[in-house]
């Protein structure tokens, strides 16, 4: 009996470890690595990620401090790295830079604006985050210059976006 007990806990830890790393996974980019390139998009040319993914910047965050963290960094997961981020594919090696995070992570930056993933962007191209105002504050795919990328309703359309960006404290599409 003390032997089926012990593994019953042994079994407990390993799943909440399992559950623990799968909620870290999904707070920071999949793409650690901190590449930036440049892709285009229905909105033009635009940042992406390593697996070319666009990258955005959070209008609330400011040069040295990210403000997206939490429940937050599910819906919009940071741009990581381990070591210093590198240009590829037409992004400004000079542009680019690392914040810390509270987490202890760093975070890639572009022109200091701290870089950002969405959620629902799960092909390279999509751009469903642009112009969403979630977590109180909107949110933009950056230009290979560093600066916001504003759409029109036609890039809109295009690239698939919508004002539904999923955020929970907005209510948009959830039932809240």
């Amino acid at each position: 009996m003390k032997h089926l007990h012990f593994s019953i806990g042994v079994l407990a830890a390993i799943g909440a470890l399992a559950i623990a790393s799968v909620a870290f996974a999904a707070t920071t980019s999949a793409t650690a690595s901190g590449k930036v390139g440049v892709a285009r998009t229905g909105l033009g040319r635009v940042l992406v990620d390593g697996r070319g993914h666009t990258l955005y910047l959070f209008k609330k965050d400011t040069r040295t401090k990210s403000n997206c963290s939490g429940v937050c960094a599910t819906y919009w997961p940071a741009l990581t790295t381990s070591s210093k981020p590198l240009a590829v594919a037409g992004a400004k090696a000079s542009l680019l830079g690392t914040i810390r995070r509270a987490d202890g992570h760093l975070q890639v930056t572009y022109n200091h604006h701290p870089l950002y993933t969405f959620f629902q962007d799960t092909k390279k191209g999509q751009t469903k985050g642009e112009g969403l105002d979630d977590f109180g504050a909107e949110w933009y795919a950056v230009s290979p210059a560093g600066a916001t990328v504003e759409h029109s309703s036609a890039s809109t359309a295009q690239s698939g976006s919508s004002s539904m960006g999923g955020n929970p404290s907005s209510g948009a599409g959830y039932g809240y």
